[in-house]
Protein backbone atom coordinates (compact mmCIF):
# COMPACT_ATOMS: atom_id res chain seq x y z
CA UNK A 1 0.00 0.00 0.00
CA UNK A 2 0.98 3.56 -0.04
CA UNK A 3 0.53 5.15 2.75
CA UNK A 4 0.74 8.97 2.98
CA UNK A 5 1.52 10.44 6.38
CA UNK A 6 0.46 13.61 7.56
CA UNK A 7 2.48 16.07 10.32
CA UNK A 8 5.17 14.05 9.75
CA UNK A 9 8.15 16.00 11.33
CA UNK A 10 5.91 15.57 14.52
CA UNK A 11 7.36 13.19 17.59
CA UNK A 12 4.19 10.42 16.17
CA UNK A 13 4.98 11.30 12.27
CA UNK A 14 9.31 10.62 13.24
CA UNK A 15 8.03 7.16 15.18
CA UNK A 16 6.09 6.27 12.04
CA UNK A 17 9.18 6.93 9.99
CA UNK A 18 11.82 4.83 12.43
CA UNK A 19 9.70 1.53 12.54
CA UNK A 20 9.12 2.36 8.32
CA UNK A 21 11.55 0.22 6.79
CA UNK A 22 10.05 -3.00 9.08
CA UNK A 23 7.52 -2.69 6.75
CA UNK A 24 8.98 -3.15 3.03
CA UNK A 25 6.10 -4.23 1.43
CA UNK A 26 4.56 -0.75 2.14
CA UNK A 27 5.69 2.61 0.13
CA UNK A 28 5.59 5.37 2.70
CA UNK A 29 5.51 9.03 2.41
CA UNK A 30 6.53 11.27 4.99
CA UNK A 31 4.98 15.01 4.47
CA UNK A 32 4.26 18.30 6.68
CA UNK A 33 3.86 21.47 6.92
CA UNK A 34 4.28 23.52 4.25
CA UNK A 35 4.31 20.79 1.61
CA UNK A 36 1.35 19.19 2.81
CA UNK A 37 -1.19 21.11 4.44
CA UNK A 38 -4.19 19.40 5.82
CA UNK A 39 -6.43 22.74 5.66
CA UNK A 40 -6.15 22.64 1.53
CA UNK A 41 -8.41 20.53 -0.19
CA UNK A 42 -6.28 21.21 -3.64
CA UNK A 43 -2.80 20.48 -1.65
CA UNK A 44 -4.40 17.33 -0.59
CA UNK A 45 -6.03 16.13 -4.18
CA UNK A 46 -2.25 16.83 -5.70
CA UNK A 47 -0.76 14.87 -3.09
CA UNK A 48 -3.29 12.00 -3.19
CA UNK A 49 -2.81 11.80 -7.08
CA UNK A 50 1.13 12.20 -6.96
CA UNK A 51 1.40 9.20 -4.59
CA UNK A 52 -1.54 7.05 -5.60
CA UNK A 53 -2.35 6.99 -1.90
CA UNK A 54 -4.26 4.28 -0.72
CA UNK A 55 -4.10 5.15 2.95
CA UNK A 56 -3.61 8.72 5.05
CA UNK A 57 -2.82 8.17 8.08
CA UNK A 58 -3.22 11.68 9.80
CA UNK A 59 -0.49 12.79 12.69
CA UNK A 60 -1.42 16.52 12.07
CA UNK A 61 -3.18 18.36 14.89
CA UNK A 62 -2.76 21.32 16.73
CA UNK A 63 -1.25 20.61 20.49
CA UNK A 64 -0.64 23.49 21.76
CA UNK A 65 -3.51 22.39 24.88
CA UNK A 66 -2.94 26.06 26.56
CA UNK A 67 -2.29 28.01 23.62
CA UNK A 68 -5.65 26.60 22.46
CA UNK A 69 -7.95 28.78 24.92
CA UNK A 70 -7.05 32.27 23.21
CA UNK A 71 -6.11 30.46 19.79
CA UNK A 72 -9.86 28.88 18.86
CA UNK A 73 -9.79 29.86 15.56
CA UNK A 74 -6.86 28.23 14.71
CA UNK A 75 -7.22 25.21 16.68
CA UNK A 76 -10.33 24.66 14.79
CA UNK A 77 -9.17 25.07 11.40
CA UNK A 78 -6.50 22.55 12.10
CA UNK A 79 -8.72 19.92 14.12
CA UNK A 80 -12.03 20.32 12.38
CA UNK A 81 -11.32 21.83 9.11
CA UNK A 82 -8.38 20.31 8.52
CA UNK A 83 -9.59 16.81 9.38
CA UNK A 84 -12.97 17.33 7.26
CA UNK A 85 -10.70 17.85 4.27
CA UNK A 86 -8.86 14.57 4.56
CA UNK A 87 -12.17 12.63 5.07
CA UNK A 88 -13.89 13.78 2.36
CA UNK A 89 -10.93 13.27 0.17
CA UNK A 90 -10.59 9.74 1.06
CA UNK A 91 -14.52 9.24 0.68
CA UNK A 92 -13.92 10.98 -2.71
CA UNK A 93 -10.97 8.95 -4.20
CA UNK A 94 -11.66 5.19 -2.32
CA UNK A 95 -9.19 6.40 0.14
CA UNK A 96 -8.87 4.68 3.69
CA UNK A 97 -8.43 7.07 6.77
CA UNK A 98 -6.09 6.75 9.98
CA UNK A 99 -6.65 9.35 12.11
CA UNK A 100 -4.50 10.58 15.75
CA UNK A 101 -7.24 11.81 18.26
CA UNK A 102 -7.19 12.04 22.32
CA UNK A 103 -8.07 11.26 25.45
CA UNK A 104 -9.20 15.02 25.75
CA UNK A 105 -12.23 13.88 24.07
CA UNK A 106 -13.69 12.63 27.71
CA UNK A 107 -14.00 14.90 30.92
CA UNK A 108 -12.02 13.15 32.84
CA UNK A 109 -14.72 12.86 35.95
CA UNK A 110 -14.87 8.83 34.97
CA UNK A 111 -12.79 6.99 36.96
CA UNK A 112 -12.82 3.53 35.40
CA UNK A 113 -10.53 2.71 32.33
CA UNK A 114 -12.51 4.40 29.38
CA UNK A 115 -14.19 2.94 26.49
CA UNK A 116 -14.82 3.30 23.44
CA UNK A 117 -18.18 4.23 23.08
CA UNK A 118 -17.92 6.30 26.34
CA UNK A 119 -19.97 9.67 26.29
CA UNK A 120 -17.33 12.19 25.48
CA UNK A 121 -17.18 15.57 27.22
CA UNK A 122 -14.47 17.66 26.63
CA UNK A 123 -14.18 20.69 28.81
CA UNK A 124 -10.98 22.91 27.05
CA UNK A 125 -10.89 24.21 23.45
CA UNK A 126 -8.58 21.07 22.31
CA UNK A 127 -10.38 18.43 23.09
CA UNK A 128 -13.44 20.13 21.48
CA UNK A 129 -11.84 20.60 18.57
CA UNK A 130 -10.32 17.31 18.57
CA UNK A 131 -14.09 15.46 18.75
CA UNK A 132 -15.26 17.92 15.96
CA UNK A 133 -12.93 16.51 13.40
CA UNK A 134 -13.77 12.70 14.46
CA UNK A 135 -17.20 13.89 13.95
CA UNK A 136 -16.35 15.25 10.54
CA UNK A 137 -15.07 12.15 9.54
CA UNK A 138 -18.21 10.07 10.97
CA UNK A 139 -20.23 12.24 9.11
CA UNK A 140 -18.21 11.93 5.90
CA UNK A 141 -18.62 8.00 5.17
CA UNK A 142 -15.33 7.26 4.80
CA UNK A 143 -13.43 4.33 5.65
CA UNK A 144 -11.49 5.14 8.69
CA UNK A 145 -10.04 4.32 11.86
CA UNK A 146 -9.95 6.83 14.55
CA UNK A 147 -7.41 5.99 17.06
CA UNK A 148 -7.58 7.85 20.56
CA UNK A 149 -3.82 8.33 22.36
CA UNK A 150 -2.92 9.84 25.62
CA UNK A 151 0.13 11.37 27.62
CA UNK A 152 2.22 11.02 24.24
CA UNK A 153 6.16 10.97 24.54
CA UNK A 154 9.33 9.75 22.30
CA UNK A 155 12.54 10.78 21.40
CA UNK A 156 11.73 13.03 19.37
CA UNK A 157 10.13 16.93 19.79
CA UNK A 158 9.38 18.24 23.23
CA UNK A 159 7.74 16.10 25.53
CA UNK A 160 7.23 15.24 29.18
CA UNK A 161 9.91 12.83 29.67
CA UNK A 162 12.44 15.09 27.96
CA UNK A 163 11.09 17.93 29.92
CA UNK A 164 11.92 16.35 32.98
CA UNK A 165 14.91 15.03 31.81
CA UNK A 166 16.23 19.00 31.39
CA UNK A 167 14.64 20.45 34.79
CA UNK A 168 16.28 17.37 36.81
CA UNK A 169 19.57 18.49 35.78
CA UNK A 170 18.86 22.19 35.66
CA UNK A 171 17.00 21.95 39.24
CA UNK A 172 17.51 20.80 42.74
CA UNK A 173 13.62 20.52 43.13
CA UNK A 174 10.65 20.30 41.87
CA UNK A 175 6.72 19.99 42.03
CA UNK A 176 4.20 17.92 39.96
CA UNK A 177 0.97 17.49 40.18
CA UNK A 178 -0.12 13.96 41.39
CA UNK A 179 -3.99 14.62 40.47
CA UNK A 180 -3.75 14.01 37.35
CA UNK A 181 -4.15 10.06 36.50
CA UNK A 182 -3.36 8.15 32.75
CA UNK A 183 -0.53 5.97 31.36
CA UNK A 184 2.34 7.18 29.37
CA UNK A 185 2.57 6.14 26.15
CA UNK A 186 5.53 5.53 24.05
CA UNK A 187 4.95 7.03 20.53
CA UNK A 188 6.98 4.30 19.13
CA UNK A 189 4.29 1.99 20.40
CA UNK A 190 1.46 3.89 18.98
CA UNK A 191 3.25 4.02 15.63
CA UNK A 192 3.21 -0.48 15.68
CA UNK A 193 -0.18 -0.13 16.55
CA UNK A 194 -1.13 2.07 14.03
CA UNK A 195 0.45 -0.27 11.25
CA UNK A 196 -1.19 -3.13 12.86
CA UNK A 197 -4.42 -1.38 12.38
CA UNK A 198 -3.68 -0.41 8.60
CA UNK A 199 -2.58 -4.22 8.06
CA UNK A 200 -6.07 -5.57 9.78
CA UNK A 201 -8.20 -3.47 6.82
CA UNK A 202 -10.34 -0.39 7.53
CA UNK A 203 -13.84 -0.66 6.37
CA UNK A 204 -16.29 1.26 7.73
CA UNK A 205 -15.63 3.54 10.31
CA UNK A 206 -13.98 2.36 13.78
CA UNK A 207 -12.72 3.82 16.98
CA UNK A 208 -10.06 2.46 19.26
CA UNK A 209 -8.13 3.56 22.28
CA UNK A 210 -4.20 2.71 22.48
CA UNK A 211 -2.08 4.04 25.12
CA UNK A 212 0.80 1.77 27.60
CA UNK A 213 -0.32 -0.38 29.75
CA UNK A 214 -1.32 0.71 33.28
CA UNK A 215 -1.86 3.63 35.55
CA UNK A 216 0.11 6.41 36.71
CA UNK A 217 0.37 10.14 38.04
CA UNK A 218 2.77 12.89 36.75
CA UNK A 219 4.27 12.98 40.07
CA UNK A 220 5.06 9.34 40.02
CA UNK A 221 5.63 9.18 36.21
CA UNK A 222 8.42 11.87 36.94
CA UNK A 223 9.42 9.99 40.04
CA UNK A 224 10.49 7.20 37.80
CA UNK A 225 12.06 9.47 35.23
CA UNK A 226 14.32 10.47 37.47
CA UNK A 227 15.30 6.97 39.43
CA UNK A 228 15.73 5.68 35.86
CA UNK A 229 18.20 8.12 34.58
CA UNK A 230 19.92 8.07 37.93
CA UNK A 231 19.28 11.79 38.75
CA UNK A 232 19.02 13.23 41.70
CA UNK A 233 16.36 16.05 42.41
CA UNK A 234 13.62 16.21 45.03
CA UNK A 235 10.49 16.27 43.94
CA UNK A 236 7.16 17.67 45.96
CA UNK A 237 3.75 15.95 44.56
CA UNK A 238 1.14 18.65 44.58
CA UNK A 239 -2.41 19.39 43.48
CA UNK A 240 -3.52 20.78 40.11
CA UNK A 241 -4.83 23.90 41.66
CA UNK A 242 -1.26 24.75 42.58
CA UNK A 243 0.12 24.40 39.33
CA UNK A 244 -2.85 26.50 37.64
CA UNK A 245 -2.81 26.38 33.78
CA UNK A 246 -5.40 28.34 31.19
CA UNK A 247 -6.87 24.45 30.16
CA UNK A 248 -7.72 22.22 32.32
CA UNK A 249 -7.07 19.04 32.30
CA UNK A 250 -8.59 15.20 32.83
CA UNK A 251 -7.97 14.12 36.04
CA UNK A 252 -8.36 10.67 34.94
CA UNK A 253 -7.78 9.59 31.40
CA UNK A 254 -6.75 5.29 31.46
CA UNK A 255 -7.98 3.89 28.12
CA UNK A 256 -9.00 0.93 27.97
CA UNK A 257 -7.28 -1.75 25.17
CA UNK A 258 -9.46 -4.35 25.19
CA UNK A 259 -10.98 -3.29 21.98
CA UNK A 260 -7.14 -2.71 19.97
CA UNK A 261 -6.33 -5.96 21.72
CA UNK A 262 -9.06 -7.87 19.60
CA UNK A 263 -7.53 -7.39 16.01
CA UNK A 264 -3.70 -8.63 17.69
CA UNK A 265 -2.33 -5.44 18.86
CA UNK A 266 0.58 -5.63 21.75
CA UNK A 267 0.35 -3.50 24.64
CA UNK A 268 3.53 -2.87 26.71
CA UNK A 269 3.59 -1.79 30.41
CA UNK A 270 4.16 2.06 29.95
CA UNK A 271 7.31 1.63 32.66
CA UNK A 272 8.80 -1.09 30.23
CA UNK A 273 8.14 1.32 27.24
CA UNK A 274 9.78 4.13 28.82
CA UNK A 275 12.86 2.40 29.84
CA UNK A 276 13.38 1.80 26.09
CA UNK A 277 12.93 5.68 25.38
CA UNK A 278 15.50 6.78 27.98
CA UNK A 279 17.63 4.20 26.76
CA UNK A 280 17.81 6.41 23.75
CA UNK A 281 17.73 9.42 25.13
CA UNK A 282 20.77 8.57 27.63
CA UNK A 283 22.72 6.67 25.04
CA UNK A 284 22.33 10.20 22.34
CA UNK A 285 22.93 12.50 25.56
CA UNK A 286 20.14 13.87 25.04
Amino acid sequence: MNILVTGGKGQLGCSLQKISSEYSSHTFVFTDMPEADITDMECMTRLIGKYNVDIIVNCAAYTAVDKAENDEDIARKINRDGVKVLADMAKKYDVKLVHISTDYVFSGEHYHPLHEDQVTEPVGVYGKTKLEGEREIEKSGCNAAIIRTAWLYSEFGNNFLKTMLRLGKERDSLNVVYDQVGTPTYATDLAYAIMKVVESGINGLEVYHFSNEGAVSWYDFAKEIFAEAGIDVHVSAIESYLYPMPAKRPAYSVLSKDKIKTIGVSVPYWKDSMKKCLNILLEEKI
